[in-house]
């Protein structure tokens, strides 16, 4: 049996769970509203204020769906409760990142500076001039932009310059000695 697909979920207080005709949850909390739609197969169950998941039979593909179901239903739950962020480094010399309103414009040694727009649901803050934080409610959706941002200029591995994740480590390379 799939260990994390048998846990259930806790519903903290101040959160509503809603499960409509083919498995359509929705998920309201203080944070905002998530909705999705599920694997049909999977048997979403609200008891008190615990959630459970099973699954019909134990052929590979529902067993994969199982625990997938159960996480997505979970993230959902703690991203309208504590919410999602990611952090960002920019580093470089005149790698700078500035925020006008919902625009994120970034100078990362190109000739033009890279200009990106919060998406819905998502937002970006700077600490300081070098650190990027993208937080928002969707899990996916704030991992996407996050990946989109750092795709923009990624990390080198001679001197490090670019955008990297905070717990990032960037596998350092020597560089080239000179003739002797």
């Amino acid at each position: 049996m799939s260990r994390i697909g048998r846990m259930p979920i806790a519903v903290p207080a101040g959160v509503t769970v809603e499960i409509a005709e083919n498995n359509k949850v929705t998920v309201k909390g203080p944070k905002g509203t998530l909705e999705r739609v599920l694997p049909s197969e999977m048997e979403i169950k609200l008891e008190g204020s615990e959630i459970t998941v099973t699954r019909p039979n134990d052929l590979k593909k529902m067993k994969s769906l199982h625990g997938l179901t159960r996480t997505l239903i979970n993230n959902m739950v703690v991203g309208v409760t504590q919410g999602y962020e990611k952090k960002l480094e920019v580093n470089g010399v005149g790698y700078r990142a500035a925020k006008s309103g919902k625009k994120l414009t970034l100078s990362l040694g190109y000739s033009h500076p890279v200009e990106m727009i919060d998406p819905e649901g998502i937002e970006t803050v700077l600490d300081g001039a070098n650190i990027i934080i993208v937080k928002g409610i969707d899990k996916e959706k704030v991992g996407q932009f996050a990946a989109e941002i750092r795709d923009k200029r990624r990390p080198e591995p001679y001197k490090g310059k670019g955008i990297k994740y905070a717990d990032e480590t960037i596998r350092r390379k020597v560089g080239k000695t000179g003739k002797k």
